[in-house]
Parts: structure tokens; C-alpha cells; sequence
């Protein structure tokens, strides 16, 4: 966040300019000793000097904290360079120091009174900065009298005149800042003391910057708590439009990109705004360009949408827009190369979503000779997506020149470029081929390889079209030397055998180096040998023979030898199946000029002018941000539980706080208020399931030994009031219970009485009683643990969208009774605590179902570094059947010596099926896995869920390798050993009578 706030450098203040780089020479032996005297000294210029240099050394990686005391006694000063360089260092060393820094709060509060403006703002200015939890009790007076803060007096500061800043009310808007940074520290003291309204009343501010700074805050705010604390209406857009006009160009970005967030409620209103903000992409910083795009590509929806206007005028206007639009982006092309890459990257995404806006500058985007290669290549992506039937011939012209040029990366691209154009303009087709054709004849080997390739993708999208060209290439067959160059002529060769007179010769000659080839080359040549055998079966029959071979028996590739296998059988029982499959139609390719999806081109284009439209994915791809917000106003105060979920977790997307607020039951009560819950406990809990109900949750017998929960830390002591808290999900009796350690590191209020409460989930789940009772209470030091009992509810089932996989994340928030503080986090659920115990099918109906499911519904891994025992189907069988996974078969894979599949089914408490097979190989301690289910969403759950069993084996017989090598040195370490032997076997769920030897 760029705030305009005043520079702290070694060069601050005065006079420093050039010659502080003096600072940065090495220092002499025994430097410490010299710096601490200087800082002592009673020169202030002897003392500002020794900072500098203080500053220099940490700037170069040196660690000048031994000096931290020393330095923190120079902030006792008047001279405000010398106090920019202390607090630099104190902001550099507050975390490795936070008890000494705490030394200076009292310089900190004095000067957030002084009479000098500067001094004002930088005392909570460098307050925000330092990010030690101690210092924010004492930054909230003096940010609140900021934030207030009075204008200056300009003839009382003359300093202000010569910096130039006297009508730039500079304590406010730094304070709007700090806001900011105090809220990623402390949300729920941000809140209390009200300062999001205060940023909110600073919009009103007379002075255009400080408008700025705090709608940079609010943003920065709505993004870190997922919350729209923006909230622009009618008024504070007109403020907001007015200050655009005035305040600096950082300023109108972030005026700009929160326009873009707002939703016009009509048309009208959408012209009006675009009217106000369309003289912005005539300004010199393209920065402000690209917002000023963003807002006005935005609200093209809106007017295209036609909301209280539309018809031919919204259709003019939106015309005229796109008028505007060309020349400020044609105008970015002329910067340095960087922010050229950076605006065709989102030219780019603009010309996808509206291709018309620069359909008549191609030429703008023609390579230049001094190009760096990373603009030609973008410049070639836009190229080709702005190429239309009235502009190709001087594309492939220019195309063509490219070709010839010395960088194989760029020519590579380009013969690329005109295969594209050929896939994408189907009358320009022929000319496009005429040109590739012109430079196979060069005899270049990059660009005949090159030209193959993108020959057979035309030959794909139209088929029996332009035959006549495969002699040329076929003349140019030993000049082929890589892969794909080579898997392409073969692919042409096999699939117009009939129309080569010597394709079984030409095959012949890669089958020679058949072994040596790349598995892509291999998979080629295997198809096109048996589609040439299917064409002319008396002259290729030992070369199909030979190359069956060649896949099933020499090659230790599983994609090959299972397409040998298929080949093999089909032609061996039915030849004609076989060429209704090898020779059958196949579908045309599609162009995939404008390939992105257009949900996902919308957001990247809201995205425009930040990491996304450049990485041309969504930020929640590359981002993990710490969701914060304030307590909601619920009977228990939880509020949103998907609102604080520890900084690291899995990035998912869950249900808006209105979805889960809105709740699906008969009432509008909150979900997360956790209504009828009582002092007795006797909460309000489901009377049981509904009958018929997919999602009811059946008791079935439980296994006689019930396997341990897995724990993991979900929640820091700090983040939770001094307790820190362990979570993992099992199986008891046929009910699915959270079990929850709770450790009571610092808290010396004993830990009694806990109200829980789930978010909405992908599983249904939600406590069947929300209060938790610790009895005996946790006092400190101590631990316990609790059972949680959960119900499946279909009201708290989150949809999982197509195409999408199912989070495994739980969210939960749990309320100490006693203290009144609410704390959140979110635990990984094992989908195993579902599965239910009468999950084996019959296997008749295994197999039925086996080969019901669609091939494109299975999911591959393979888990590695097995130990011994975690290959053994008969253990391996066992240990699942205690998690309710059951085997189904077993059988040895044929023509492969010592490889044994098993299978396995289980199924949920919900009614999902899954199953599974597993390969071994003997001598090989690794396993394939495959899972097979309808329900494609949970697949990958269920994948790791056996993966995860198995890798459990891994880390068990470590453990023991590790105890078995160790020396008992003593009784009490024998005691030790013996307490990590049973909590082993506790955990992987033995019983006294299956412990492995060594256990």
C-alpha cells in the first residue's frame, strides 16, 4: 500500500544526498565497539552519523541488534532526521526484541502530541509498523487523536512550505493508513474503538488525499476480513468521484479500483460514473490507465445488461467506449519493455472479453526488431487472437518474416502462430499452409519440425482436406529428431497409410530405435502400426506383431503395455471392432484462440491491473491470506466461523455470510447463534434422521476395536487465550466424534465450560450438542480430553460445484464460557470416520459397478517408500477392515510376474460408494492406487484417505526402526521407549492379539 507517507532512509533529512554511500564501506575490526561509543556522543552530528551507519550495516544483512539499547537512547531527540533513522531500527528489531521496544512506547505517546505535524505522523506511523501485540494497547489513543487530527498551520511550520506539502493534512492520512495495518494486527480492537467509522467519516474529508489513504484502508480492510466494509451508496460515490479529480495518482487507484468493486443499480448510473472516470486514461501513469479500463470494462456489462436503459443507445454508447479505450492502451506499448509486457498481458484478457476494441490495431502489436522476447511472445499471443479474414494476409507476412529469425524460442512460436491461424480462419487455411510449406523448403531443422507439428493439428481440425502435402513431409522425415516433431509425422503417416505407398517402410525405419524412443514417440508408433496393419493386413503383419511385442514385453511403460494389451486382444478376437475403433471418425479439434472459460475471464478482468490479469489466474490460486473479522452480534458472539481461520490453512471457497447466516430450516434464527443451547446441557439436538433421507446418519454396529483419531494442532495458544487446541475426527460406535486435546499453556483461568459450533461443510456435520463440559476442569499446565459428537444435518451440507473437488476442511468456532472469548480454526476431516460397517458389496455388484462408472470418474496415485508390511495384501486387508474398508478380490495381473491386484469397497454413512484398487509389485514398496466412485467430488478424499492409511504404515515402522535402533541407556528411558510403543499401537488401531513383530 503506497500512502505518500514520508521517506526513512539513511539519506533522510538533510543533506545526505549522495555521499551517505560512505556509510556502506566495509568497516574495520571491532566496528561494535566504535559505533556504540559514537552513539553515546554528545555531537549530534558524530551521533546522526553513527546511525546512518547503523542503518547501512543492517541494510546489508548484518546484524547490529547487540546495539538495540544504544540506539534506542538516540530517540530522545528534537531533530527529526535522527528520529526517522531510531525508528527504522526499531522497526527492523521490534520482533527479535519486543521487551526492549516496549522501552520507547513512552517516546512514541510524546510524540503523538507534538505541535510539529511530522513528528505526530511518524510516531504512529512507526507505531503501526512494529508489529509487537504489546504496543498496539498504547497505539489506540494516540491513532484515535490522529485520525481527528487538526489542520496545520502553515506560517506557524515553515518546514512544511519547503517540502511542499502544507495543504496535505499529512497526520490523517497516515493515521488511515496505520488503521489499516493495526486491523491486520488487532481486528477486533480495530473494531471496539470504532475506527472503521472514522475511516468512513475521512471520506468526507475536504482534502482529496486524505480521501484517498482511507479508501485505501477500507480496501485494504475488506480484503483481509472478506468483509465489504467499503460500502458505497449514492453519497459517498459522488465524494469519491470528486476526489478523483484531485487527489495523487496513487490516490486515484485505489479511488478507482474500489469503483470497480461498486454495482451500478442501472444503466444511467453507470454512464454517469464511466463519464467522470474516462478522462483518467489520458494520464501519464499507466497504472491509473488500467484502473480507469477495469472500471469502465466493469459497467460496459452493466449498460450492455440494459438495467434502466439498454437498446440501441446503450449499443452506441458502448460503441463509442470501445472507441475510446484503443488509444490508451496502444499508448502503454510505447513505455519501457516491462510495462509493456505487463499491459499486453492484460491486453490480453481485455481482447478476449472484447475483441472489438482493438480489431483495427493489429499492427500496433507487430514485433520490433530491439523487442525483448518475453514482449514478442505476448505480442504474438495477441496477434493471433486479433487476427480476422480482412488482416491475415499481412499477418502471415509478418509471420513469415519472423520465421526467419535467430531466435528459436520466437521463430518456434511463430510457425506456431501461423498453424493457429490456419485452425482459426478456415478459408485462410489454404494460404496458411502454402507459407508453412515455403519454410520446410528452408530446410531450417527447428522450423521443419516446428511446421510438422502444426501441420497435423490443420489436418486434424480439417481432415481429407490437404493431403496432397504429406509427400513434402515425408521427404523431410530424417531431418526429425524430436519427439513431438516425430510423434506428429507418424501420427499423419498411420492415419493416411492408405494414400502412402511406402508407409509400412516408413514406419519401419523408427521402429528400429523403437526402445530408445520417448514414450510419446512409442505410443504413436504402437497406434500407427496397427491402424497400417488394419489398412493393409498381408503386408504388415510381422510388423505388428513385432511392435505388440515391443509394448507388452520389453517396455516398462504401464500407458504403452496397457495399449499394447487392448490392441492385442481386439485384433486377436475381433478385427473388425478393431477398426471400428483404431479407424473410427474422429472429432475434429476446436480453435482455442479465446480458451479461458468465462466465468473465470470475468474475474481476471475485475482482476485487471493486479497479479492476476498478469499471472491470468484467480488470487486465491497464489494467495493464501489469513481470513480476520470482528465478532458477529449472536447470542454467543461467534459470529461467521468462516470468517477467522488460521493463517496457512487450505485455500477453499466456502459459502458468503448470507448463505450460511440465511441457514435452510424452517426459521431465519442465525446458524452460528447456536439457539437452544442451555446452562444442563441440554441443548436442542436433531431427533434423528429423516426417514428416507440420503444424508440421515445410520448407527451401525461399530467394530470391535474402534481406530484412534489422528490429532493435529488446530489452534495456537495466542490465537485462543492461552489454550492450545489438538483436533482429529474418528468413529465410536458407529458415530462420527470429534475429539478435541485441550491444553491449558498460560491461561490461569481453569478451562470449564466451551460452547462449539460448526460452519456449513461439504459433509453435513454439526455438534449434536453444542456446550462442552471439561470435568474435571483443565487448570494450568494441565490437558484434556473431549468427545464431540457429530450429526449429519442435510441443512448444513455445502453443494460442492461441478467440476470441483470437495473441501475436507471443517470450520469451528468454540466460545470459553468462562472468559467470554470466542476463537476459531479449521480441521481436516477423514472421511473414514464416515464410512459405515456394512460397506462391503457383494461381488457381483462390485464388478457390475465397477464397470457401470465411467472411465473419466477414476483417480490415479501411488504411494511410495512402503515398509515391508504395508505391501502385504493380507496386512494391508486387515488394517482397512478396522477403518471399514473391505476387500472385495484379489487377483495376479497376467504376463506381469510378481505384480497382485486387490480390490476394495467401502461406503459413507451417507450412502456414497467408493472403491478402490490397489497394485503391488513384489520387491517394489510402493503401491498404485485407483478409486472409482459416482460421487467424482469426494473421489479425491477417499484417494487420500487410503493413501493416508498407508503412509500411516510409514511413519509407524519408522518409529519403531527408530526405537529398535536406540540404545536404552536407563530405566527411566526404557519407561520412554515402552510409552511410545503403546502409543503406536494405539494409534494405528492394534489390538494385543495383531501387534507386528518388533511392536
Amino acid at each position: 500500500m503506497s500512502s505518500s507517507n514520508g521517506t526513512m532512509g539513511v539519506g533522510a533529512g538533510g543533506g545526505g544526498g549522495g555521499s551517505d554511500s560512505r556509510f556502506f564501506t566495509t568497516q574495520k575490526k571491532g566496528e561494535m565497539h566504535e559505533l556504540r561509543l559514537e552513539l553515546h556522543s554528545t555531537d549530534r552530528n558524530v551521533k546522526v552519523d553513527a546511525v546512518k551507519k547503523v542503518i547501512a550495516s543492517m541494510t546489508v544483512g548484518k546484524d547490529v541488534s547487540s546495539l538495540f539499547t544504544d540506539v534506542l537512547n538516540c530517540v530522545q531527540t528534537g531533530n527529526i532526521e535522527l528520529k526517522k533513522l531510531v525508528y527504522l531500527y526499531l522497526i527492523n528489531y521490534a520482533k527479535s526484541q519486543p521487551e526492549l521496544t516496549l522501552l520507547a512506547v513512552n517516546t512514541f505517546v510524546k510524540d503523538a502530541n507534538d505541535p510539529n505535524p511530522l513528528i505526530r505522523a511518524l510516531a504512529v506511523r512507526t507505531m503501526g509498523c512494529i508489529r509487537v501485540d504489546r504496543i498496539t494497547e498504547y497505539l489506540c489513543e494516540p491513532l484515535g487523536r490522529a485520525l481527528r487530527d487538526e489542520d496545520p498551520d502553515p506560517l506557524a511550520f515553515g518546514d512544511f512550505k519547503r517540502i511542499g506539502i502544507v495543504r496535505l493534512l499529512y497526520v490523517r492520512k497516515t493515521a488511515a493508513v496505520c488503521v489499516a495495518k493495526l486491523y491486520d494486527i488487532a481486528p477486533d480492537l480495530v473494531q471496539e474503538r470504532g475506527f472503521i467509522e472514522t475511516l468512513h467519516d475521512l471520506i468526507s474529508d475536504s482534502n482529496p488525499s486524505v480521501v484517498a489513504n482511507g479508501v485505501a484502508a477500507l480496501s485494504e480492510i475488506s480484503e483481509t476480513s472478506g468483509r465489504d466494509v467499503m460500502r458505497i451508496n449514492a453519497s459517498v460515490l459522488q465524494k469519491l468521484l470528486a476526489a478523483l479529480n484531485e487527489c495523487t495518482e496513487w490516490g486515484q487507484v485505489f479511488i478507482l479500483d474500489s469503483l470497480a468493486k461498486y454495482t451500478p443499480a442501472e444503466a444511467r448510473e453507470a454512464e454517469g460514473i464511466i463519464e467522470r472516470v474516462t478522462p483518467r486514461l489520458q494520464h501519464a501513469n499507466s497504472a491509473v490507465v488500467m484502473s480507469a479500463v477495469k472500471v469502465i470494462l466493469s459497467y460496459m456489462d452493466v449498460m450492455a445488461g440494459g438495467r434502466g436503459g439498454g437498446g440501441d443507445g446503450a449499443a452506441e454508447s458502448i460503441r463509442a467506449l470501445t472507441r475510446k479505450l484503443a488509444p490508451p492502451l496502444v499508448t502503454l506499448l510505447n513505455s519501457e519493455p516491462e510495462i509493456q509486457y505487463v499491459a499486453l498481458r492484460n491486453i490480453n484478457l481485455i481482447v478476449q472479453k472484447r475483441p472489438s476494441i482493438l480489431e483495427n490495431e493489429i499492427k500496433v502489436f507487430f514485433c520490433k526488431y530491439n523487442d525483448p522476447i518475453y514482449v514478442k511472445m505476448e505480442k504474438l499471443e495477441i496477434i493471433i487472437k486479433l487476427v480476422n479474414e480482412r488482416n491475415v494476409d499481412q499477418v502471415l507476412l509478418e509471420l513469415k518474416e519472423y520465421a526467419t529469425e535467430v531466435d528459436v524460442d520466437f521463430v518456434r512460436k511463430s510457425v506456431s502462430a501461423i498453424g493457429r491461424c490456419a485452425v482459426k480462419l478456415e478459408r485462410a487455411a489454404e494460404r496458411c499452409i502454402g507459407v508453412l510449406l515455403e519454410l520446410i523448403q528452408t530446410k531450417v531443422n527447428y522450423v521443419v519440425q516446428e511446421s510438422v507439428i502444426v501441420i497435423k493439428d490443420i489436418f486434424r481440425r480439417y481432415p481429407n482436406r490437404y493431403e496432397s502435402i504429406i509427400a513434402t513431409l515425408c521427404d523431410n522425415l530424417d531431418t526429425l529428431d524430436e519427439p513431438q516433431a516425430k510423434a506428429s509425422m507418424i501420427w499423419i503417416i498411420g492415419e493416411y497409410a492408405e494414400r502412402i505407398d511406402n508407409a509400412d517402410e516408413l514406419l519401419d525405419t523408427f521402429l528400429e530405435t523403437f526402445e530408445e524412443e520417448d514414450p510419446a514417440v512409442q505410443l504413436q508408433l504402437l497406434t500407427a502400426t496397427v491402424k497400417c496393419f488394419l489398412k493393409n493386413p498381408e503386408e504388415t503383419q510381422d510388423m505388428v506383431q513385432k511392435v505388440l511385442d515391443l509394448a507388452t514385453e520389453e517396455s516398462d511403460n504401464p500407458d504403452l503395455r496397457d495399449r499394447g494389451f487392448i490392441y492385442w486382444r481386439l485384433l486377436s478376437t475381433d478385427p473388425e471392432a478393431a477398426k471400428l475403433v483404431v479407424l473410427g471418425d474422429k472429432p475434429v479439434i476446436e480453435d482455442d484462440t479465446f480458451r479461458l472459460e468465462p466465468n473465470l475471464l470475468n474475474v481476471l478482468v475485475g482482476q485487471i491491473a493486479t497479479l492476476s490479469s498478469i499471472y491470468h489466474k484467480p488470487p486465491e490460486a497464489f494467495v493464501v491470506r489469513a481470513n480476520r473479522g470482528p465478532t458477529g452480534g449472536d447470542d454467543l458472539g461467534l459470529g461467521d466461523v468462516g470468517e477467522e481461520i488460521e493463517e496457512g490453512d487450505e485455500e477453499e471457497d466456502y459459502e458468503d455470510e448470507n448463505d450460511v447466516n440465511g441457514g435452510g430450516g424452517s426459521g431465519g434464527g442465525d446458524l452460528l447463534d447456536m439457539g437452544g443451547l442451555s446452562v444442563n446441557g441440554n441443548a436442542a439436538a436433531p431427533t434423528g434422521p429423516v426417514a428416507g433421507d440420503m444424508f440421515s446418519l445410520s448407527s451401525p454396529a461399530a467394530a470391535a476395536v474402534d481406530p484412534a483419531a489422528l490429532m493435529s494442532k488446530v489452534c495456537a495458544p495466542e490465537k485462543s487465550g492461552g489454550i492450545e487446541l489438538w483436533a482429529g475426527f474418528r468413529q465410536v460406535g458407529g458415530s462420527v466424534v470429534m475429539e478435541l486435546d485441550v491444553r491449558n499453556v498460560s491461561s490461569n483461568v481453569p478451562v470449564s465450560n466451551l460452547a462449539i459450533q460448526l460452519n456449513k461443510n461439504s459433509f453435513g456435520l454439526s455438534p449434536a450438542n453444542q456446550q462442552i463440559i471439561c470435568n474435571p476442569p483443565v487448570p494450568l499446565g494441565g490437558s484434556g480430553r473431549q468427545s464431540v459428537v457429530l450429526v449429519v444435518n442435510p441443512n448444513m451440507l455445502v453443494q460442492v460445484p461441478d467440476g470441483q473437488p470437495a473441501s475436507p476442511q471443517i470450520q469451528v468456532a468454540i466460545k470459553n464460557i468462562t472468559t467470554g472469548l470466542v476463537f476459531y480454526f479449521a480441521a481436516n476431516f477423514s472421511l473414514d470416520a464416515l464410512f459405515s460397517a456394512d460397506g462391503a458389496l457383494e461381488r457381483a455388484a462390485f464388478i457390475e459397478s465397477w464397470k457401470s462408472i465411467d472411465d473419466k470418474k477414476e483417480l490415479y496415485g501411488t504411494v511410495g517408500d512402503l515398509p515391508p508390511h504395508s505391501t502385504d495384501i493380507d496386512q494391508v486387508a486387515a488394517k482397512f477392515k478396522m477403518h471399514r474398508i473391505f476387500l472385495i478380490a484379489r487377483r495376479p495381473v497376467p504376463n506381469a510376474e510378481g505384480q497382485e491386484v486387490a480390490y476394495f469397497s467401502m461406503r459413507t454413512t451417507t450412502g456414497m460408494v467408493f472403491m478402490a484398487e490397489l497394485t503391488f509389485k513384489k520387491g517394489v514398496h510402493a503401491a498404485k492406487v485407483c478409486i472409482k466412485t459416482e460421487h467424482v467430488a469426494y473421489g479425491g478424499l477417499a484417494k487420500r484417505t487410503i493413501e493416508s492409511m498407508k503412509a500411516l504404515g510409514v511413519a509407524l515402522y519408522e518409529e519403531v526402526a527408530a526405537i529398535e535402533s536406540g540404545v536404552v541407556c536407563s530405566f527411566v528411558e526404557a519407561e520412554a521407549f515402552a510409552a511410545m510403543r503403546c502409543s503406536i499401537i494405539i494409534r494405528s488401531g492394534l489390538t494385543a492379539g495383531n501387534v507386528p513383530e518388533g511392536l
